[in-house]
């Protein structure tokens, strides 16, 4: 493990939340909105943020989904048509009732989501069994007036995407919000942001308001807790029936649609930073990472830089995304540990001596292991190693993830164990009445899982299904 820099970072183990706040100050993450729960995405995160955005959008697409734009307002009457979703969100609303020096004849609403504007448009677009499935994506910011907000995991403004498809049947609706959840969501999180993820439905009291199912991906940080990181929902025909979206089917009766929605956000940041980080600050796995690999001069003497810009060159060619560091007048110290901060996966520091020799010394950030490398093997070197970064990443959070996850036979032992990571207990021997209890010691009932961790088919028996149980962000 990288040596801590105590002067700069909190310690994880001593105070995680003041760990992370520091993290998201001294690598330049984000900064407070003038807004109270808003946020600052700085350069370097939202530069993630456009690499996460980007993988998660190539998946969609691949799933058949199209990418909108729908407004930020809402007319406050078209949340009303369906009382549980507005019901689910009451609390969290932000109303204009006030615009243009006049009061509106109908307030609206910032958008907390888009389900009912879909609605209302899906409705529209919709006639025939032709026009089926309807399968649609928006990227967007929304508005969740949070009363306890942290910066990438609850703000009162955050950036996000969420489908929503219409579909013929049940069943079709059912298949396509699973695709969604395991090739999109569990997809990007594990292959990308090298975090493993529980996948499992949602108990009925955590279930997203409006929905007949909720499926979530399950993350758990570097100090236990769990962090759902993105969810998929079957509607069911709730929202079709109070919006309207219906159509004709092939033999000409009318048939109300069955619709999903599904969404992934800023959160993820968030997860990023908790699920690899340590005491010298992010560890960014090679994929999301927008700089791969940073060359350090130590100083120049006419030479470094120009064999610096040759090296980034012949790396860039080999498809690495590198950076020079050229602030000579800032001292070598001083760079190491910023670049140590934001968590760049390679690092080639370099110096004139070095040169003479041909050699470089090469740090892993993963690991902290220093090694030297002759700079006309480098290029061959280097894609090969960021492979084995990104797979020893998502082992190290995997073999976190298992050793912290505790089968448990007795709601009091689930407990127990969650105070300190997972525990998974039979939704029988929980049940509903147990997860209340636990919900008063702020343990919630995370996923419902099959006993090999799947997701549980649209029957299955409650004596089939493992509650995973943990405390959350």
């Amino acid at each position: 493990m990288v040596k801590a820099h105590a002067s700069v970072l909190a310690d994880q183990a001593e105070d995680f939340p003041r760990w992370y706040q520091d993290v998201l100050d001294k690598a330049q993450l984000a900064d407070n909105g003038p807004v109270r729960g808003t946020m600052v995405i700085r350069p370097y995160a939202y530069g993630i943020w456009e690499r996460m955005q980007a993988a998660v959008d190539g998946r969609i697409k691949a799933a058949g989904a199209e990418n909108v734009y729908l407004p930020l307002f809402i007319p406050q009457s078209y949340l009303e048509r369906e009382a549980e979703h507005v019901d689910g969100f009451s609390p969290e609303l932000a109303v204009v009732t006030h615009a243009g020096g006049k009061e509106l004849s109908e307030p609206v609403v910032v958008r907390p989501t888009s389900e009912t504007i879909f609605g209302e448009l899906m409705a529209k677009w919709v006639q025939s069994y032709r026009d089926l499935p309807l399968l649609l994506n928006q990227w967007a910011n929304v508005v969740r007036w949070e009363m306890r907000p942290r910066t990438f995991l609850r703000t009162s403004e955050f950036l996000w995407q969420e489908g929503h498809t219409a579909h013929a049947t049940r069943e079709e609706a059912a298949a396509y919000a699973r695709r969604i959840h395991l090739e999109v969501y569990r997809s990007f999180l594990e292959d990308v942001l090298a975090i493993p993820v529980l996948v499992g439905d949602k108990s009925p009291a955590e279930r997203f308001a409006g929905a007949v199912n909720t499926m979530t991906c399950e993350a758990m940080m570097v100090d236990g807790k769990a962090l759902q990181m993105a969810t998929s929902h079957e509607l069911g025909q709730n929202f079709a029936k109070a919006f309207g979206i219906g159509f004709t089917d092939s033999e000409g009766a009318v048939q109300d649609c069955w619709t999903t929605s599904w969404g992934s956000s800023t959160r993820m940041l968030g997860g990023l930073i908790m699920s690899h980080g340590d005491n010298t600050g992010l560890r960014l796995p090679p994929a999301i990472a927008p700089v791969q690999l940073v060359i350090v001069p130590v100083r120049d003497d006419g030479r470094v830089l120009t064999a610096a810009a040759r090296l980034r060159e012949e790396l860039e060619e080999a498809g690495v995304r590198v950076k020079i560091d050229e602030r000579l007048t800032t001292g070598f110290g001083r760079r190491v540990t910023e670049w140590e901060l934001k968590g760049v996966p390679l690092r080639i520091e370099i110096g004139p001596r070095d040169l003479d020799q041909g050699v470089a010394t090469l740090v892993r950030r993963d690991t902290g292991s220093k090694a030297p490398v002759t700079l006309s093997e480098t290029s061959a070197l280097i894609p090969g190693l960021l492979t084995e970064i990104q797979h020893a990443m998502f082992q190290e959070a995997k073999r976190r993830l298992t050793d912290h996850t505790v089968e448990t036979t007795d709601p009091a032992e689930a407990k127990e164990s969650a105070q300190t990571g997972f525990a998974r207990i039979r939704w029988d021997l929980l049940g509903e009445a147990g997860e209340r209890t636990l919900n008063g010691s702020a343990i919630t009932v995370r996923c419902l899982q099959t006993e090999d961790g799947g997701l549980p088919a649209p029957d299955a028996r409650p004596e089939e299904l493992f509650a995973v149980v943990g405390r959350s962000y």
